[in-house]
């Protein structure tokens, strides 16, 4: 009961993530608005399943300090969950300055604007797994592990991090009524991601158009997970941010079980299996910029003090995830799709049935 009748404002609601969360918030009873660019893919999730519908959709741009003050403004939000980004690490290379633009300049317009605004309790900045220095460990990063990035994205995610930590160190601290937190989730699978440059999407597009699928990096190993683990994590964690502001005001990991970081070699193996697609993939020997090797969370403190836990494992994840694609292409209605596997997660008892 906690979420109806609660005002969310979700940035970047037209994106993958951002869908996903928006439906589930609507399906919670949330009164919901967003702000974000149009769907930056076609065909979208944010389209197929109809996801503005029921809420107050606002298209914008993050690297406008006026129109995201607007937005908030206007909407009034309690409870405001940060996803709207530049999100893809080939991209940034290629566009460096959109991606600081919007990952770090976006996040300070949003803070400032929520610092002006009476009506906000709570912020979750989502920023990423890789905004740690990585430093190609076996074992997990945690949270207090140091912030760092190669790439152009992954450096301004750890840009945003430190932004999200001046800004509570700053204002959001003492008697502030607003309390201010920082998600970093791994790779995310699911439903509805068209996105370039990402494995899922890349991996079902060869399945549907028969053809072999050619990857970057098969032996890079990552922390995969389906998209409503972490974003059950960030749910939690505004409950919590709520109702207690000083006790969780910080940054939290949400990522898989040790045991569902695989390499990309089994996951395209796995849904070639499920799809009965020929296994057919072959490796890319262009040049490409640098990319993580090995990459995976310690989400020890979030088990410990949030008590979140991972439902569903990789397999079951990418069973699911296949089998949304499959429902886009035999002409289902997506919106019912979508929010039936989110019923199905919460719901979710152990078995893989």
């Amino acid at each position: 009961m906690f979420w109806k009748n609660k005002k969310v404002l979700v940035t970047g609601h037209t994106g993958f993530k951002g869908s996903w969360l928006t439906l589930w918030l609507q399906q919670l009873g949330a009164d919901v608005s967003g702000f974000a660019l149009p769907p930056p893919t076609n065909p979208n999730l944010f389209t197929l399943a109809n996801v503005a519908s029921g809420m107050q959709s606002i298209m914008g741009d993050l690297r406008d300090f006026n129109q995201v003050k607007k937005a908030v403004t206007e909407t009034q939000p309690e409870i405001i969950i940060h996803m709207a980004a530049q999100p893809l690490v080939r991209y940034s290379y290629e566009a460096p300055i959109e991606t600081y633009a919007t990952n770090v300049m976006g996040t300070v317009h949003l803070l400032e604007a929520c610092k002006q605004t009476p009506s906000v309790r709570t912020i979750i900045n989502v920023t990423t797994d890789k905004c740690y220095e990585n430093k190609e460990w076996e074992r997990g990063y945690t949270e207090d592990d140091r912030l760092g990035g190669h790439d152009p994205y992954s450096n301004s995610k750890a840009c945003a991090e430190l932004v999200t930590s001046a800004f509570r160190h700053s204002y959001f601290y003492g008697d502030s009524p607003i309390a201010l937190a920082s998600v970093r989730a791994g790779n995310v699978i699911g439903g509805g991601d068209w996105a370039a440059d990402r494995l899922i999407p890349d991996i079902i597009k060869a399945c549907i158009e028969k053809k072999p699928v050619t990857l970057r990096n098969p032996d890079s190993t990552r922390p995969w997970q389906h998209v409503l683990e972490p974003l059950g994590g960030y749910l939690l964690l505004a409950e919590k941010l709520y109702s207690s502001p000083k006790h969780y005001a910080e940054g939290w990991n949400f990522g898989p079980d040790e045991k569902d970081a695989k390499p990309v070699r089994w996951i395209t193996d796995f849904i070639f299996n499920l799809w009965q697609h020929p296994d057919t993939w072959q490796q890319d020997k262009n040049p490409k910029p640098h990319e993580a090797h090995y990459l995976k969370l310690d989400c020890g403190k979030a088990k410990e003090k949030l008590n979140w836990h991972p439902r569903w494992t990789i397999e079951k994840g990418l069973t699911e995830t296949v089998s949304w694609y499959k429902a886009w292409q035999a002409n289902k209605n997506m919106r019912d799709v979508t929010l039936d596997q989110i019923q199905r997660f919460t719901n979710y008892s152990g078995d893989l049935s």
